[in-house]
């Protein structure tokens, strides 16, 4: 059972972090593209920064659709999600997300606007409290850093 979705970082709340299709091959997929660091070594860095600030941190990572719609109605405090092409095309994702009630932070470990002009526009920008983009493995840190903050905020 997930702990409870209570408000704020010190009650050890529970962050999802979702990861989409392909991030699995992270490390032999582009390397030149998106590092040679493996999923795993990315969610070992959300897990610290989330021990930090008192948080617990799941993480799915699904090259299925549907898993991660399902996945984001989960009893989490906040949700982080690097959705890959989905944040892209995905408007089933784009409901889930909208629906979703606690803060929500997409992250790519490029940046989609300095890329093929397909990757310009997010389905889930709109529905998200900020994104976090183009800084790397860094950018795990950083987004957990930013639910952190916005469950604090919740609380004052």
């Amino acid at each position: 059972m997930s702990p409870s979705p209570g408000p704020g970082p010190d009650r050890g709340v529970m962050v999802l972090l979702l990861s989409g299709p392909n991030l699995n091959l992270l490390g032999v997929r582009e390397p030149d593209v998106y590092g040679t660091d493996t999923l795993a070594d990315h969610v070992k860095r959300a897990e610290v920064v989330a021990g930090r600030h008192g948080l617990t941190l799941r993480h799915l990572q699904s090259n299925h659709e549907g898993e991660l719609i399902d996945a984001a109605r989960d009893e989490a405090a906040a949700l982080v999600i690097n959705a890959g092409a989905l944040s892209h095309t995905s408007w089933s994702l784009h409901d889930a997300v909208a629906a979703f009630e606690g803060p929500v932070v997409e992250l790519h470990l490029t940046n989609p606007a300095a890329r093929e002009p397909f990757r310009h526009t997010s389905v889930l920008a709109p529905v998200v409290d900020g994104v976090v983009a183009g800084f790397g493995g860094l950018g795990y840190e950083l987004a957990v850093d930013a639910v952190a903050a916005l469950l604090k905020g919740a609380e004052t």
